[in-house]
């Protein structure tokens, strides 16, 4: 496929390549990521213009929806361009309530594999993500049984590269003694910093960080530097926050998620935006 100039460039997944700028399908299922979106076929036009652009980093699970962002995604796209790299994520599902219970049981996580397979159409998954922890963040606990569970899988042929996703920098560790991660997807943004001291440590050995909720989430991103930042630039603070990301460190993928084509573009844009160091000093300071 034809990969356009988007910001950040690009990074290497094991031995997959993506934009740096990619995309999380999470909001193109319906509210509060349950059942189908209000508007189909504009949920394929986001899908649609995400390759237009040059994207070839998609973020989804079987989770979302549940099953709906996945076959969103093979309607919109399948058979799929050379090139573009789709990345799920195991470890939970859907209750009736919307809830979000675990779901790390061996037998459970080769049921999530193969309906991932199945709903995107795809015979290997390129990157499967264990998310671990809870809606409240990671817990501690070993993720052997769990991550031991997708390393078989691997080695069966049914997925390339393996990460984790809501995780304790002592489980990240824990699985890399048990097999390659090429990313970790966790929670961070401009306000929310813990993670600062596991991204340097990934970035110098070339493992991909991909934080979740880079906007801040259901609760969009506030502040009085950030504000400041944007009018001083003429951009919207959330311009500023990606722009900050793909500026702390080369090895974070951005995969801020939209279910609109004119904000998908503001993104990428907004994206490209180059903060000088004053810029960057007073946005250091927000999650200080």
């Amino acid at each position: 496929m034809l990969t356009r100039s988007l910001p950040g460039g690009t990074w290497t997944l094991g031995d997959l390549t993506v934009t740096r700028f990619g995309y999380g399908a999470m909001q193109l299922a319906g509210p509060w990521v349950m059942g189908p979106p209000a508007d189909p076929d504009g949920a394929l036009a986001v899908l649609r213009e995400v390759v237009a652009l040059g994207i070839t980093h998609i973020d989804t699970s079987d989770a979302y929806g549940p099953h709906v962002t996945n076959r969103l995604i093979r309607a919109a796209l399948h058979p799929y361009p050379e090139g573009l790299r789709l990345v799920t994520k195991v470890g939970a599902t859907r209750d009736r309530q919307g809830g979000w219970p675990p779901a790390r049981e061996p037998a459970q996580l080769r049921r999530a594999v193969h309906e991932n397979l199945e709903n995107l159409g795809v015979g290997v998954l390129d990157l499967v993500n264990l998310r671990l922890g809870d809606a409240e963040g990671p817990r501690p606990g070993s993720l052997a049984e769990p991550f031991g569970a997708l390393v078989t899988l691997q080695r069966q042929g049914l997925i390339r590269h393996l990460g984790v996703s809501n995780v304790t920098a002592e489980q990240v560790a824990e699985a890399q003694s048990i097999a390659p991660v090429v990313c970790v997807q966790n929670r961070y943004n401009l306000a929310y910093r813990r993670d600062d001291a596991l991204i340097d440590r990934l970035a110098g050995q070339g493992v991909a960080y991909v934080p979740y909720f880079p906007l801040g989430g259901f609760s969009p991103l506030q502040s009085a530097a950030l504000s400041a930042v944007a009018a001083r630039r003429d951009a919207t603070p959330m311009s500023v926050a990606l722009a900050w990301l793909l500026q702390r460190s080369p090895n974070i993928l951005l995969i801020p998620g939209t279910s609109s084509v004119a904000h998908l573009r503001e993104n990428v844009v907004g994206a490209g935006l180059t903060l000088s160091t004053d810029d960057l000093t007073a946005l250091d300071e927000i999650g200080r």
